[in-house]
């Protein structure tokens, strides 16, 4: 017979469930995504480090989880070489393992990886919840929460979650004319792979490299990863694009590294009440007016009231008009808030690679 397990909000709201993962009791900030498929991909994508997850589409496991398989160095189907939620909760579990690439069901994938799972919770109530009061930070526990007094809830926020999921090592991928230096603050895999099928040889650095201390390293361009937590966490990474700016190199930043970049160039950021997390975001692209449906997961956005000169929006969310990428009016700096790589979600927004290439080559040629 299954386990009963609980997740308990900050807020004292208790979800009883049943276990279908690893049985031990974690602490963290609890968000929720819209997407109906894709968890293999999502469940691995660092920009959960210190997230417990609440998948919002009702049957979760249905097509179980496939194989490692590696192409240009990265393994397929997955977004980092593990998964980076701290816990998860579902409506329904379903224990399958027909899908002709599953290798495991999700429930032994999660149990191999030691992450708590539960099912049978009204994800539904518990989104209107999170929505209605913002995000939480919670307690996934198997012991019987009569004692919630003696409960200790994180704000994961308050940590460099960056610094936990970024690599200590320079990797290098590809063979393409263009070098790339990736600043990895967690970053997806599938962002490397695209960066490399639009030509570039890229360099993979940690998120705190002292890149412009190391005068062999030559490269053409930055890129700026996505990631988990709060932006101003990572100074090192806004103190080298700083200087990458001042320089005028290149660069694009994607997800947590339109932040970044915002910070560096001087503007402000803020927490949203309860984050873009899914496959179905609508986001308007301010210069040309196109309409794009984006893949999304963060919990931060720019203030683009306090962008300096110089700077402007380059797309808007059409839901609740925040910032989903800026611009430099003249020099070569852009970035996205959404992932233009998608996986999982519509590949709507894979142009941006190809922009970027095409700056950077206009720019050399300047």
């Amino acid at each position: 017979m299954a386990k009963k397990g609980y997740l308990i909000l900050e807020d004292k709201s208790i979800y009883e469930g049943v276990s279908f993962g690893w049985e031990v009791d974690i602490n963290g900030e609890v968000v929720f995504n819209t997407g109906m498929v894709g968890y293999p991909e999502g469940f691995t994508d660092p920009s959960y480090q210190g997230q417990i997850l609440v998948t919002t589409y009702p049957l979760i496991g249905n097509y179980g989880v496939p194989g490692h398989t590696i192409y240009q160095g990265l393994i397929e189907r997955f977004e980092s070489d593990h998964i980076q939620i701290r816990g998860l909760i579902v409506s329904s579990y379903i224990d399958s393992n027909s899908h002709w690439e599953s290798k495991e069901t999700l429930a032994q994938w999660l149990v191999r990886e030691k992450i708590p799972a539960l099912s049978g919770i009204d994800t539904r109530s518990l989104t209107k919840n999170l929505r209605e009061k913002g995000t939480v930070s919670g307690i996934i526990t198997f012991e019987n929460p009569q004692h919630m007094s003696s409960l200790v809830f994180e704000d994961v926020n308050t940590h460099n979650l960056v610094a936990q999921v970024s690599p200590s090592e320079i990797t290098h991928f590809g063979s393409g004319k263009l070098k790339v230096v990736l600043f990895d603050c967690g970053v997806k895999f599938s962002i490397i792979k695209h960066l490399i099928k639009v030509g570039c040889t890229v360099i993979r650095v940690p998120w705190n490299y002292p890149l412009f201390d190391d005068s062999q390293l030559k490269f053409d361009a930055i890129v700026i990863s996505n990631g988990p937590g709060n932006p101003k966490m990572a100074d090192k990474t806004i103190l080298a694009t700083q200087k990458a700016i001042s320089k005028r190199v290149p660069i694009l930043g994607i997800c947590l590294g339109n932040q970044i970049m915002a910070l560096a160039a001087g503007a402000n950021t803020y927490k949203l009440k309860y984050g873009h997390r899914g496959q179905n975001q609508p986001v308007k692209d301010l210069h040309s007016g196109r309409c794009m449906i984006t893949t999304q997961n963060h919990g931060f956005a720019v203030d683009t009231k306090s962008l300096p000169l110089g700077w402007a929006p380059w797309f808007e969310n059409l839901n609740d008009g925040t910032n989903e990428g800026i611009r430099h009016t003249k020099l070569p700096f852009l970035s996205a808030q959404f992932h233009p790589e998608a996986t999982p979600g519509p590949t709507d927004a894979v142009w941006i690679f190809e922009k970027f290439v095409e700056v950077v080559k206009n720019w050399s040629k300047q």
